[in-house]
């Protein structure tokens, strides 16, 4: 693998994705209609050539074109055919898990992984590194091991078939230094470093990059419960909760593309004091709680699956959290009716069911009046969200249109 400058990465926002102007041009990016044809075939796991024509508005010519050309490129497949009653069979197309591949990094304050994933969201491989805390050396020293490791397990087509590396990251890395122990000189470190370049002068693959919390609202959104509900709110629960917002089945970032920044939302903690979210229903706080009683933490780091109950402190967090998360699902819905609240987070399934569960009862307590509750509901990708998100964002950028547009085309094609 060769190494290329970086390019130039604008004002280096986090906030937003940042899209690079350069990078190897493995695979090329789809044209339009192509990427069009793609996302219906994703969001409905499989679709004919009718079906594909009805919802697209192209022209059963046009998209006869388009799908051969596909299959010729290996991004679709046939599946068995479907007789009707009359006329030839329908023959159903899908996404080639084999047909793009992309890597995603998650950097978390106190882990990182990088995952290799396949273009129908399959996870191929993921590597891990814990650390007390994140520094520059040490996140850019595990991209280049990691990366080497990967393409060490794909064959040669695999590797021609990388569509690049999708990056997730908190915003300013550099503040909440004393919430996770972390000296501020090294955090500091944070401030001037352009994470993309420098990351994009390790490879000659693509770099994308966006907040950490964004990228698993988005990988909910491809690949949970997303394809359920066209508007919700989305908790992600990881050492600092996070979220993001959901409007016409596409990602919502606003203005400055905070929107769903759920961390600074004041509610009131057990005691009745004004707090963030973010230090009441953090991981951090669980941490904090189980040092407290002389309880060794780092077992909450080393895999979402390696929790154990711990008892009384685990049980207080929940009760905090669910309460926190109560309040800021109720601010939410009196802004917009939101059908949904999804809740995810890095931890194993039964906690999310109990503090899913306990969020709802907690609820109850609150007087509602005026407000339509939106359905309470576990999110599907778990812990590794953030990652997904992140390989996502090659897959979006060359093959995938926007959801706001693919809403928008459907609506369109079935108003017909």
């Amino acid at each position: 693998m060769t190494t290329q400058k970086a390019p130039e990465s604008g004002d280096g926002e986090a906030a937003r994705i940042v899209i690079p102007s350069g990078g190897a041009n493995q695979v090329r990016v789809r044209a339009y209609n192509e990427r069009l044809v793609l996302s219906l075939v994703r969001s409905h796991e499989a679709l004919s050539k009718a079906d594909i024509a009805r919802a697209s508005g192209l022209s059963a010519q046009t998209v006869s074109v388009i799908m051969r050309a596909l299959e010729k490129d290996g991004l679709l497949i046939k599946g068995e055919p479907v007789r009707g009653k009359v006329g030839q069979p329908s023959v159903p197309m899908s996404l080639n898990p084999e047909g793009v591949f992309a890597f995603g990094l998650k950097i978390g304050r106190r882990s990182a992984d990088m995952i290799l994933m396949d273009f129908v969201g399959g996870v191929r491989a993921k590597l891990r590194r814990i650390y007390a805390y994140p520094t520059p050396h040490e996140i850019l020293a595990f991209v280049k091991e990691s990366l080497v490791s990967l393409e060490a397990l794909m064959s040669g087509v695999q590797l021609s078939r990388l569509a690049g590396l999708g990056v997730a990251a908190p915003f300013e890395l550099w503040n909440w230094a004393d919430n996770v122990g972390a000296p501020q000189g090294e955090m500091d470190a944070w401030r001037d470093f352009d994470l993309r370049a420098e990351i994009q002068a390790l490879t000659s693959y693509p770099v994308y990059l966006q907040n950490d919390a964004t990228s698993a609202c988005g990988a909910e959104l491809m690949f949970g419960r997303g394809k359920a509900y066209t508007d919700y709110v989305y908790y992600f629960v990881g050492t600092f909760i996070g979220g993001g917002i959901v409007l016409n089945s596409s990602v919502f970032t606003g203005r400055t593309g905070t929107a769903g920044a759920i961390g600074p939302l004041p509610v009131r903690d057990e005691n009745g004091k004004t707090r963030q979210l973010i230090g009441v229903a953090s991981i951090f706080v669980l941490e904090n709680l189980l040092k407290e009683r002389g309880i060794d933490p780092r077992p909450l780091w080393y895999s979402a699956s390696g929790w154990t109950d711990w008892g009384e402190p685990l049980d207080r967090w929940i009760s905090m959290s669910a309460e926190a998360l109560a309040q800021a699902i109720i601010a939410a819905a009196s802004i917009i009716d939101f059908p949904a609240a999804i809740i995810d987070g890095g931890f194993p399934e039964w906690v999310r069911t109990r503090l899913v569960s306990a969020t709802r009862a907690a609820l109850e307590r609150y007087d509602l009046q005026g407000i339509i509750v939106p359905d309470i509901i576990e999110g599907l990708v778990g812990d590794q969200a953030r990652a997904i998100g992140a390989a996502s964002l090659p897959l979006f950028a060359r093959y995938l249109t926007d959801q706001n547009v693919l809403f928008k085309e459907l609506s369109s094609a079935e108003g017909d």
